[in-house]
Order: C-alpha cells, then structure tokens, then sequence
C-alpha cells in the first residue's frame, strides 16, 4: 500500500477521489506533457487513467503514485515503479507550473530517491528526461544521477536515461 510520505515542503498523498480533477489538470498541461515527454491526451483518457490508479494500482500494489500537495494546494505527481527501458525502478514526477522554479523538483527527487532506498530496498533508480529539459537535467546532475543512455523515439525525440545509487541519500 503507498503510503503517505512528508518532505520539508511537501506532502506526499495517495491519490483519492476527489483528486481527480487535480490530476487531470496536470496531465492536461501542454507544458507538463512537453517537459515529461509526452503527447497531450484526450480528457476522457486521463480520468480512466485515474480511475485505474484507484481501482487497480493501489488495491494490488502495482506501484508507488502520489499527488503532491504544498499548504494544501496540489502541486504534481510523483511515482515509483518498475522501469521499461532498463530492469530497475523509475522515479516519475511532474509539477504544476505554478510550482515550478522554486526547488520543488529536487525535493520530489531526493524524496523518491530516499523512500526507494530506505522503504523498498533498491540499490539505484533510474529517471527519465528529455533531452531539451534542460532544468531538470541540470536538476540531475546536481544530485550525482549518471548518463546511462539516450532513448530515441520514433519521432525523432530523445530522452536521457539516469541512474543514482539510492546509497548516497538513505
């Protein structure tokens, strides 16, 4: 079961119902989807996402998902779960542009970083970034992630692949 989780600023909380509006908001974001390098999808998709989240992952303990929330006010989205690019576990996070700039991401991160260390066991976890995300690859490198690999997509686009070792921040 995911369980809450409290950084300096942040509260981490497993989605409820009355998120979902929250949720859909973020990842109906051109800005979000770009900078996660994604596509925008269709409205109806994202609540069955979020409906998905509710009724599957959590009950059987897919993963770790959380909306982020600041004083109150939510502020993203953050997830621990088993990669697809490499055999390991991703750190996925996402903040709402009002969030942004203000150190929020590196505290998502070392707070990812810290639980996958300390609650699940893991050695190292991967991130993902694309390669034009030029804030969060900066982000990554201040926190000692290593190059892995570059991950081209179909259309063209890259995404950088970063590992840390959990070691460093438990």
């Amino acid at each position: 079961m995911t369980p809450p989780l409290r950084t300096q600023h942040l509260e981490f909380i497993p989605y409820r119902p009355e998120d979902e509006d929250h949720f859909v908001a973020l990842l109906r974001d051109a800005d979000v989807c770009r900078w996660m390098g994604q596509d925008l999808v269709a409205e109806p998709d994202i609540r069955a996402l979020f409906r998905v989240i509710l009724s599957d992952v959590y009950p059987q303990d897919l993963f770790d998902v959380w909306g982020l929330w600041l004083d109150g006010a939510y502020a993203g989205h953050a997830e621990v779960k088993r990669a697809g690019n490499v055999d390991g576990h991703e750190l996925v996070t996402a903040l709402a542009p009002a969030f942004w700039g203000r150190g929020l991401g590196t505290e998502v991160v070392l707070g990812l970083v810290r639980y996958a260390g300390e609650e699940l066991g893991l050695k190292e976890v991967y991130g993902m970034v694309g390669a034009e995300n030029t804030p969060s690859l900066a982000m990554c490198r201040r926190l000692g992630f290593r190059p892995v690999r570059d991950v081209v997509a179909d259309d063209g686009s890259v995404t950088r692949l970063f590992a840390v070792s959990t070691a460093d921040w438990v």
